[in-house]
């Protein structure tokens, strides 16, 4: 028996984010419950929300939809979406596996391709979740409660976040557009790793961090400064806000225990971004005389990624983070 992921790897998109946009056109009115599914984004971001509750924010418009009726139109334009590949070596037997709600994907996967399906349960009358979210390990959950006997022949998947349910098959493959890759033998491009990087929940609450270090440092040198010399008053208002800064890190983004060592590694991750400062005001602000505004942000922009990586790999040694 073989075994499908079906967003980017059969299905060239993600199709819940190609409802959602394919709704707006319908019912561009449904606009308005946008901060209310970003506010669900930033929750989950800072831990507050489990992945469960931020799809729920996410699928609240399909409270105001007929459901099965947009969902029907949807396919009938998007069901060209499948890829060739799979449309050339799909068998009756298949089995499509979805962290997708199950009422977007059942009409296409089971009507139209005639194969079996095991997805994200959601009331599509209050976009509310039954059960969890289908993916990563609720995946092999989920399929083995279906079919507790099953043999995995082949399993195609275009996320390392299904390596558990890759493991279980004779044979499982990388899926990148029309193009399979044998799991074992696929490496990370250096584009992918700049985007698993940056382009990641870790690095925006990073630059959160640092933001609320700064404005740390910027409210405790004033009142400080209030009683010291303002450059004395600065130092300990620097230290004040690493202090914040590491005290946010270690608990928003690395899950890991405040301590003394950690918070002076820390501090030593974060030379390289004073050096950097350092240098690009000597020589393009002072040296070559450049606008200091367009200075200080080339400076940040070359400073925060690189800060980025020294925290994660010196300061909390995470040098080796699953896929999400």
């Amino acid at each position: 028996m073989n075994v499908y992921d079906f967003d980017r790897t059969i299905y060239n998109g993600d199709s819940s984010v190609d409802f959602y946009t394919f709704v707006l056109r319908k019912k561009p009115y449904l606009i308005v419950l946008l901060p209310f599914q970003a506010w669900g984004m930033v929750l989950y971001l800072f831990g507050v929300y489990s992945k469960e509750n931020m799809k729920e924010k996410f699928f609240m418009f399909i409270r105001f939809i007929p459901v099965q009726k947009m969902v029907l139109r949807f396919w009938d334009k998007n069901r060209i979406k499948i890829k060739s590949w799979y449309i050339q070596r799909k068998q009756n037997t298949d089995v499509i596996i979805s962290a997708s709600p199950e009422f977007l994907l059942e009409p296409l996967v089971c009507g139209y391709l005639g194969v079996r399906l095991i997805a994200s349960r959601i009331d599509e009358t209050t976009g509310k979740y039954i059960g969890k979210n289908c993916f990563g390990e609720e995946k092999v959950v989920r399929l083995y409660e279906v079919y507790p006997d099953i043999i995995i022949d082949n399993f195609y998947s275009d996320s390392l976040s299904d390596a558990p349910l890759a493991k279980k098959a004779i044979q499982s493959y990388l899926v990148k557009g029309q193009e399979t890759i044998l799991w074992n033998d696929y490496k990370l491009s250096f584009a992918e790793k700049v985007k698993k990087t940056y382009f990641s929940k870790e690095f925006i609450l990073f630059v959160f961090c640092g933001g609320m270090g700064t404005l740390t440092n910027f409210v405790f040198s004033l009142i400080i400064s209030m009683l010291l010399n303002p450059s004395v008053s600065y130092v300990f208002g620097y230290l004040i806000s690493l202090f914040v800064a590491y005290s946010l890190n270690a608990k928003l983004i690395f899950n890991d225990k405040f301590s003394c060592v950690g918070f002076i590694k820390f501090i030593v991750s974060y030379i390289p971004n004073f050096l950097i400062l350092f240098a690009f005001v000597l020589v393009f602000l002072n040296l070559l005389e450049w606008n200091k505004v367009i200075v200080y942000a080339l400076a940040g922009l070359l400073g925060l990624p690189v800060t980025f990586l020294l925290v994660k790999v010196f300061a909390f040694n995470k040098g080796r983070q699953n896929e999400k």
